[in-house]
């Protein structure tokens, strides 16, 4: 496992690095956010916190949910509460709005690629579920619903509330839906890391998960 590791921490980082790119281009292309996003989005515009600020308080906030649930935060949980919101706000800093469309609908394109890319990398390193996934693996065990009721009711209801809030709901947002479950998948199998001899591949590290990182993106997203 230690010949792994600095691998294994390389790809989480750079993975939730570029979530964070990823999210804020979706941001900058206006044309649609995914349901958190727009949620991020309505949360921002009512209060004095940056979009990236706003993603670190309701990420701690979904973490305090995980307490009932008896979810156990491994390293990739408390990384991708603390390191993507800041991400987010320095890409949008750095990132101008552009006006033409011919410009926004590639910028999108572009980031729904390198979200898929992201996931794959950061889930790969096996280091825990974010905060938002956690939930929802949480939810499936307690209740014995299906993964994907859960993860479709609470992404319907926190899409809601962003649309109600004034967060950004549109093409994007059903290109997003679309394609990041099948982007996700083949990228988590271009940057898979072979687990240790004597322990499933399902097994996510520290992270109190039975589902493995394949699980996590085919029935999650």
């Amino acid at each position: 496992m230690s010949d792994r590791l600095p691998r294994r921490l390389a790809q989480l980082y750079v993975g939730l690095v570029l979530y964070g790119v990823s999210m804020g281009l979706q941001l900058r292309a206006t044309l649609g956010l995914d349901p958190w996003d727009a949620f991020h989005q309505g949360v921002a515009g009512h209060i004095p916190l940056s979009f990236g600020t706003v993603t670190i308080v309701v990420g701690a906030a979904v973490l305090l949910l995980w307490i009932p649930l008896r979810e156990r935060p491994g390293l990739g949980t408390v990384s991708n509460v603390l390191v993507i919101g800041p991400t987010v706000d320095a890409t949008l800093w750095l990132v101008p709005e552009p006006d033409a469309l011919a410009v926004r609908i590639p910028l999108l394109v572009f980031a729904i690629v390198l979200c898929g890319a992201a996931t794959g990398l950061y889930i790969s390193a096996r280091f825990g579920p974010g905060p938002r996934d956690g939930l929802m693996t949480g939810l499936h065990r307690r209740t014995g619903w299906s993964i994907r009721l859960v993860r479709t009711g609470i992404e319907l209801a926190v899409l809601a509330t962003g649309f109600a809030l004034g967060g950004s709901v549109g093409a994007g947002t059903v290109l997003f839906a679309l394609a990041i479950g099948p982007l996700s998948q083949f990228f988590l199998r271009v940057f898979a890391i072979p687990a240790p001899a004597g322990r499933g591949s399902g097994t996510v590290a520290r992270g109190g998960s039975e589902s493995g990182p394949e699980l996590q993106v085919r029935d999650l997203i």
